[in-house]
């Protein structure tokens, strides 16, 4: 169930939800965006200091999204972890967290994007590391937290909100989504 009004659900709408089993059980949220894409979404791919996390904390309210969008999607965070606590934060969420060397990051997070397979990703990040995994990602949002965001990642997203619950609630509430991409 998505956060916003009822009306989503009432309303005609080119959003569909699937969740079906294909080889490993992977599930799927199909959206269609007149004049622009459809996209068939498997995997939330998600940066964790500045966007998901603030000084390495995540919120209650980012938590209680993300238990719903892996209903879903997997989820995957991919992190150099700086304050060195996205671990523990994640623990008992429905995701799988990787860590990386802070000079490895970039590629690392691409490199894990094309595994999965880009054109079934939505990539979510603030920082200059974010850049290659939201360019080859099927929807890439830019978030803009507290911690700032790296302005040439703006470049590469096709939707920059002002905070994760925002952006999250794009995938909660997809006709938000198909609000702001349409053609």
């Amino acid at each position: 169930m998505c956060f916003c009004t009822m009306n989503c659900l009432r309303q005609k709408t080119q959003i569909k939800k699937y969740r079906y089993k294909k080889d490993g059980g992977e599930k799927l949220i199909k959206i269609e965006i007149p004049n622009y894409k459809t996209l068939e979404l498997e995997y939330l791919v998600l940066d964790y200091n500045g966007t998901i996390a603030l000084d390495g904390e995540i919120r209650d309210s980012v938590r209680e999204r993300l238990v719903k969008l892996s209903k879903d999607l997997q989820i995957h965070v991919l992190t150099a972890d700086t304050h060195g606590t996205a671990e523990k934060m994640c623990e008992g969420l429905p995701l799988k967290i990787q860590t990386f060397p802070t000079d490895g990051a970039l590629d690392e997070k691409l490199s894990v994007v094309e595994k999965l397979g880009a054109d079934r990703c939505a990539a979510f990040g603030n920082g200059r590391n974010d850049k290659l995994m939201c360019r080859a990602s099927a929807l890439a949002v830019a978030v803009m937290e507290q911690e700032g965001m790296c302005g040439r990642l703006l470049g590469e997203a096709d939707v920059c909100t002002r905070s994760i619950e925002d952006a999250l609630d794009l995938l909660l509430c997809p006709k938000r989504l198909v609000a702001t991409l349409r053609g």
